[in-house]
């Protein structure tokens, strides 16, 4: 394969003129069932007044994930103090933190009789701790109201402060997610508030203190087959235990163009070749997130 070089990836900003998407291949079809779980997990976050993930950064698994009763929990407000540009979370100045949030959460996983919880946040760069003592919190509360329930949670890098993820880790979540999300020669143009080496930083202390480790990778932004099998190795190097691959889909025209579509038999390529690696479990394909199927792995259960 031929990388798009970084300059060559297309930003658009509020005084250019979008340009049009690409068109999807075939295989992305997602069939829009909005069931009757569908329609209940979407009351309960309303009434709770609660955000998932899947809908801020519209997630295309959303119907799957919610008519099979699974949600990713977003705390601590809908609006990042970051800016990447692949992700459709608003950017500005957050709201006070709410210090009810983690047992409505809570509430919410008993409601839903969920078995596994997954909790993520917008970045909250302008917090002392980054929001790591209210995901220690929402990892308490939903033990205490669900003690059968396992609980994964999708961290920021907290600026790389070792203090903050100490915090998280001291709840004790059963899986510890912190997305690497691009290769290294993007992150300027991708993600210019994160860093790379800090990013395997955080994974590398969270299995330092004894944590299950995951990350997710997105493809389709530019990179070379040789620098996702570098970024795969590079997590290895740092203990990771379960590795998500998925397609990066453009959410509006004002975000990073889609440089190509990798083929199913690609992922499943990138699968093999992870297994081969040393991860524990590796879930590849056009449509995978960082949540799907996150129950099954936790549980080992193989995905269909």
């Amino acid at each position: 394969m031929t990388f798009i070089p970084t300059s060559e990836i297309t930003h658009v900003s509020s005084s250019a003129k979008p340009s049009r998407r690409r068109n999807l291949p075939s295989w992305f079809k997602v069939r829009f069932r909005p069931g009757p779980h569908y329609q209940e997990i979407r009351q309960l976050m309303d009434t709770h007044h609660l955000h998932t993930i899947c809908e801020e950064a519209r997630c295309p698994n959303i119907w799957e994930c919610w008519n099979n009763r699974t949600a990713t929990f977003l705390i601590l407000g809908d609006i990042c103090t970051r800016r990447c540009h692949y992700c459709s979370v608003t950017t500005g100045r957050p709201s006070a933190v709410d210090r009810e949030e983690p047992q409505r959460v809570a509430d919410a996983v008993k409601l839903l009789k969920l078995r596994h919880a997954v909790v993520t946040s917008v970045n909250r760069d302008d917090l002392p701790d980054g929001g790591a003592a209210l995901f220690a919190e929402t990892i308490q509360r939903i033990r205490h109201e669900n003690p059968a329930c396992t609980v994964e949670v999708l961290i920021p890098d907290f600026q790389g402060k070792q203090t903050d993820l100490e915090r998280v880790m001291q709840a004790k979540p059963d899986i510890l997610n912190h997305n690497i999300e691009s290769v290294p020669r993007l992150f300027p143009s991708i993600r210019p508030q994160g860093k790379y080496q800090r990013s395997l930083n955080v994974l590398q202390w969270a299995k330092t203190m004894g944590g299950r480790t995951k990350s997710g990778l997105m493809a389709g932004l530019g990179e070379s087959n040789d620098e996702i099998l570098q970024v795969m190795r590079d997590l290895r190097e740092v203990g990771c235990d379960i590795l998500t691959i998925g397609q990066y889909l453009q959410p509006t025209l004002q975000h990073a163009a889609v440089s190509r579509y990798y083929t199913p038999e690609e992922f499943e390529e990138f699968k093999k070749e992870g297994m081969a690696l040393g991860f524990q479990h590796v879930e590849s394909g056009p449509l995978v997130r960082s949540s799907y199927h996150a129950e099954e792995q936790t549980h080992g259960r193989s995905c269909p």
